[in-house]
């Protein structure tokens, strides 16, 4: 039932990146209202469109196993969480003044909480458990791409 899981693959990698970004977008969307009543449909809609897309990022990224650069090894472990985290840093630029809200209506304007980038440290949590299924159902390294 399960042999497409047998072999290393990236679309498999992908594809289970993708449903499980989408699985965290979907708790965003649906949840968001509870911490931002005010949050209109297309930032709702963001969020899951945006997990969708970190997965699939996520299940791309396990081609490297070494920085290119640097020659270090970089287990799934250190670089999912690295790139959930660089994605939502990067949302947080983007949608600064919203994430700032929902921070704020959240944890207060005094609150230790209060930073929108809060959510670099959220994304690296959902790059922790996003690369473990893509790693754990897909494999990993180059023999992804070797078919």
């Amino acid at each position: 039932m399960f042999e497409m899981f047998a072999k290393p693959s990236l679309i498999t990698r992908i594809a289970v990146g993708k449903a499980v970004g989408f699985v965290f977008g979907l708790a965003g969307f649906i949840l968001l209202p509870f911490f931002l009543p005010e949050a209109g449909w297309l930032i709702r809609w963001g969020i899951v469109l945006w997990y969708t897309t970190v997965g699939a990022i996520i299940g791309v990224f396990g081609v490297f196993t070494w920085h290119p650069v640097l020659k270090l090894p970089m287990p799934w472990w250190l670089r999912a969480p690295f790139v959930g985290a660089w994605m939502n840093f990067v949302l947080t630029f983007f949608a600064y003044d919203a994430m700032k809200a929902m921070m704020v209506a959240t944890f207060g304007a005094d609150g230790p909480l209060a930073s929108p980038f809060w959510f670099t440290a959220e994304g690296a949590v959902v790059g922790f458990v996003i690369g473990y299924f893509v790693t754990r159902f897909g494999g990993e390294g180059k023999e992804t791409v070797a078919r």
